[in-house]
C-alpha cells in the first residue's frame, strides 16, 4: 500500500451501515471533504453532525463533484439503485472522477457497473472489505480489488484511511472473486473449529485448555484466535451475522456453476446455516455454527 499522503478530496459515501458509517468516518478525519447518503436519513444526518460533514436526499445529489464516490450497501440490487437511473450516483459524477464499491457482491455486478462507468467517462474499482466491524471502526480492513492499474492507483491511497491492506487482484470483478475466495475459507474454519469444540467438550475435555494448547500449533487461526471464548460462552449477538453469510455463500455458489470449481463443504456449510436460521439465528454471529452442534 502507498504510504503516501494523499490530498484531500471531494468525497461522496453511500450507504452509512456498520462497516460504512466507521469507513466515512475514517475519510473525514483524514481531511476529505465528505457528502454521505443514506437510505435512512436520520442516520445520514447523524453522521454530518456527528463529523462536520454534508448529507444529501439522493445518491446523485451526493455525487455532484465528487472526485471519489464511495458505496457499501447490501447486495448487486442496492448497488444498481445507488448508481443507476436518473437519482444515482453515475448520473451526477463528473468526468474522470472514480467509483470504489466496497459492497459483497457478484462478480458480475462489479463488470456491469464497470462498463456503464467506462461509457460515461468514469473509473470504477470493485473493492469488497474484510476484517469485521471492528475492522471497520479501527481502520484495519482488507480491500480486494479489480479495476484498471491506473484507476486503481489512484484511489488506494485514499482508500489508505481504513485499510490496513488493500490490492489489485486483476480486472473488474477479480475483487469480488477474492472476496468469495475468503467467504469459502471461513465457512470451512468456522465449522471445523465448532466441531473440534463440540467434540472437546464431549470427550470430555477442558475445551478452554485445549484451545489455549493448540492454538500454538497448525489448527491455529484468527477464528480460534477471536471466536472460541464467545462460542463456548453460547454468546452469538456480535459480528457477522449468518443472514450476511448466506447472502455471501450464494454469490459463491452461484459463481462456481458459473466456472466449474467444486464446492461441497461451502454448500454443506449453508445448509447448516440455513439451520441456524430455523434455531431463530438469522442474526447470529457466524460461528453460531457451534450453537447448532451443542443444541440437545
Amino acid at each position: 500500500m502507498s504510504d503516501s499522503k494523499n490530498a484531500a478530496s471531494h468525497i461522496a459515501f453511500l450507504g452509512l451501515g456498520v462497516m460504512g458509517y466507521p469507513m466515512a468516518g475514517h475519510l473525514a478525519r483524514a481531511g476529505h471533504g465528505v457528502t454521505v447518503y443514506n437510505r435512512t436519513t436520520a442516520k445520514a444526518e447523524k453522521f454530518a453532525a456527528q463529523h462536520g460533514a454534508a448529507f444529501a436526499p439522493t445518491p446523485r445529489q451526493a455525487a455532484e463533484g465528487a472526485d471519489f464516490v464511495f458505496s457499501c450497501v447490501g447486495n448487486d440490487d442496492d448497488l444498481r439503485s445507488v448508481t443507476l437511473g436518473p437519482d444515482g450516483a453515475f448520473a451526477g459524477m463528473k468526468s474522470g472522477a472514480i467509483f470504489v464499491d466496497h459492497t459483497t457482491a457478484s462478480a458480475g455486478i462489479a463488470r456491469e457497473l464497470y462498463a456503464e462507468a467506462k461509457k460515461r467517462g468514469l473509473g470504477a474499482i470493485d473493492a469488497p472489505i474484510s476484517g469485521g466491524q471492528a475492522g471497520a471502526e479501527n481502520g484495519k480492513l482488507t480491500a480486494m480489488c479489480g479495476g484498471e492499474p491506473e484507476i486503481y492507483a489512484k484511489a488506494e491511497p485514499v482508500m489508505a484511511a481504513y485499510s490496513r491492506a488493500c490490492r489489485l487482484m486483476g480486472p473488474p470483478g477479480a475483487g469480488q472473486l477474492t472476496k468469495m475466495v475468503n467467504q469459502i475459507a471461513i465457512a470451512g474454519l468456522i465449522q471445523s473449529l465448532s466441531e473440534a469444540l463440540h467434540f472437546a467438550k464431549s470427550a470430555g475435555l477442558d475445551a478452554e485448555a485445549v484451545i489455549d494448547l493448540i492454538r500454538n500449533g497448525a489448527a491455529q487461526s484468527w477464528q480460534m484466535e477471536n471466536r472460541t471464548g464467545t462460542m463456548l460462552a453460547g454468546a452469538f449477538d456480535h459480528g457477522f451475522a449468518v443472514e450476511w453469510m448466506r447472502k455471501d455463500l450464494a454469490i459463491c455458489l452461484a459463481e462456481a456453476r458459473r466456472n466449474g470449481a467444486k464446492l461441497p463443504v461451502a454448500a454443506l456449510v449453508d445448509q447448516f446455516y440455513a439451520e441456524v436460521e430455523t434455531m431463530g439465528g438469522k442474526r447470529w454471529d457466524t460461528s453460531s455454527l457451534f450453537a447448532r452442534l451443542e443444541r440437545k
